[in-house]
């Protein structure tokens, strides 16, 4: 056999195969084995830890709030609380007196999950505390999604107003609303198809799942998280007439506005 056929046969023996079997489907146009067994198997865990505390006062408050957000990853591993009939992994921190009323509390939740079809978040609830550890107030905090250019800057994004003189403490877990609601997300999942040519289909909405654990960043907002805010998407847009309309309807009215004023110069 020549050198080239030699070369060359290896190459027709592997094509010929492949056309005896099925299509190769890239594993990440692979649909999820099974979509709800990762947050099936956090809620689980959740159930069948023991809690720790049961009322506010008992919490450790020895960390301080950091100046600026920091990665916390809640896993089957962290402390349980069971807070008002709530049971949740939670975050507790004493609030920095330095800081004089008005401030901010920023949150990230990352997506947990490869797919973001089966992935779910830790959605916050925030209770805070006077210097006795009674609630001076509490809120489920809404998530507002938005992809940046960085890791840093991708996530769902919350905040919360510091507006109490007497707050002293602050903690952060997930109630059970927060944990059977659900975050608007923009970006919709494909729909898969193990059929070739792979069929994608990504029209519609589509709301990511909320769950018992997961990474969440907390600390006094900054500007990296306050203009990413701004920016960020927290539920479907309204339905408009389409951006040539919108130009039109704004021209329209520029126009209509010189020629009255035009017509009034002229009186």
């Amino acid at each position: 056999m020549s050198p080239i056929l030699t070369r060359l046969f290896p190459l027709a023996v592997a094509l010929v195969t492949l056309g005896a079997c099925k299509t190769i489907v890239p594993p990440n146009f692979r649909p999820p084995d099974n979509p709800s067994v990762t947050v099936d198997l956090a809620r689980k865990a959740l159930d069948a830890a023991e809690p720790c505390c049961g009322s506010f006062a008992d919490l450790s408050y020895q960390d301080m709030l950091p100046w600026q957000p920091k990665r916390f990853e809640l896993t089957k591993d962290t402390p349980v609380a069971n807070l008002n009939g709530d049971r949740s992994y939670f975050l507790a921190f004493r609030l920095p007196q330095g800081a004089s009323t008005p401030y901010t509390i920023a949150m990230k939740a990352e997506l947990n999950g490869r797919w973001l079809s089966s992935s779910y978040l830790f959605a916050p609830t925030v209770v805070i505390l006077d210097d006795a550890f009674q609630p001076l107030h509490a809120e489920d905090i809404q998530l507002c999604e938005y992809i940046g250019w960085t890791s840093e800057t991708t996530g769902a994004f919350g905040k919360f107003n510091v507006e109490d003189d007497r707050a002293r403490y602050v903690v952060v877990y997930s109630s059970a609303k927060q944990q059977q609601s659900q975050t608007y997300w923009e970006q919709s999942p494909t729909t898969f198809s193990a059929e070739a040519p792979i069929k994608m289909n990504s029209a519609g909405n589509f709301k990511v799942a909320h769950g018992p654990d997961g990474v969440l960043f907390v600390g006094i907002q900054n500007d990296t998280y306050r203009k990413a805010l701004s920016n960020a998407v927290c539920s479907k847009a309204a339905p408009g007439n389409g951006v040539i309309n919108t130009l039109k309807d704004v021209v329209s009215t520029d126009l209509l506005g010189k020629d009255v004023q035009k017509k009034e110069k002229g009186s």
